[in-house]
């Protein structure tokens, strides 16, 4: 059993993780240190950490549909395929070799945060599509699914980057349509967590319930501030991400 205000504490954490990673990714940054803080095993942590995130990016994702950010019909087959990805991903991770990725991965997320600073084409208003939609979403789905499931930093980021520069869209459609795939590839992973009996349900339950309300009002404040909130919290999120990666691995 958990101690009744390490609970407490850890519900309050969820709410504030939900709100950040429902406007731009990375709640992962703040749910795991306190989840090991709490005394869970590393693997454990991160088991929970999917059980209970879901539910805050389920509520964002259905958020921004409600408020018409994102067509769930454009997107069938980028969910089939980020699920794919994902679960191969997942299947593979322990028969291939990931260190390199612990180099290569702060870099690109570095990347992300340079093109959030600069680029001009972070709007409130969509822009021209370098790729067609239908044709190439599925593809970098499929890509950055894989990638989530065999590894996982910065997915969120790599989503938003792939929306906004290379398929126009301004920056709250682009959250909206993170979330949606962002689901998709995490419940491929939950399944092996659940099955393999990872997750610590009485602390993902409690989360859960913060998460809810952290991904409700995260949305919404993307979707009132749009650009204004998204861009500076993907550009602090994705460094914070890259000096977790290079110098606390």
């Amino acid at each position: 059993m958990y101690d009744i205000w390490v609970l407490v504490a850890l519900g309050g954490v969820s709410v504030i993780a939900g709100f950040v990673d429902a406007v731009a990714g990375g709640g992962g940054l703040i749910t795991i240190p306190a989840l090991l803080w709490a005394g869970l095993p590393p693997l454990g942590a991160i088991a929970t950490n999917k059980a209970q995130s879901i539910v805050g990016t389920t509520i964002a994702a259905w958020t921004y549909w409600r408020k018409g950010y994102v067509s769930i019909l454009s997107l069938v087959p980028s969910i089939g395929a980020a699920f794919a990805g994902s679960l191969l991903g997942a299947i593979i991770v322990k028969q291939v070799d990931t260190s390199a990725l612990e180099i290569l991965i702060p870099v690109a997320v570095i990347a992300v945060a340079l093109y959030f600073t600069f680029s001009p084409s972070i709007k409130d208003i969509d822009g021209a599509a370098r790729l067609k939609f239908s044709a190439f979403v599925p593809v970098f789905a499929f890509v950055i699914g894989f990638y989530d499931g065999l590894f996982g930093p910065g997915t969120g980021s790599f989503f938003m980057l792939a929306f906004v520069a290379l398929f126009g869209l301004s920056a709250a459609r682009a959250s909206a349509h993170t979330k949606i795939l962002n689901v998709t590839s995490n419940l491929a992973a939950l399944v092996f967590f659940i099955i393999a009996g990872d997750v610590v349900w009485p602390v993902a339950i409690v989360m859960a319930c913060g998460q809810v309300l952290g991904g409700y009002l995260g949305a919404i404040t993307g979707i009132r501030y749009g650009a204004k909130i998204i861009r500076p919290l993907v550009i602090v999120v994705s460094i914070i991400l890259a000096v977790k990666l290079l110098f606390f691995p």
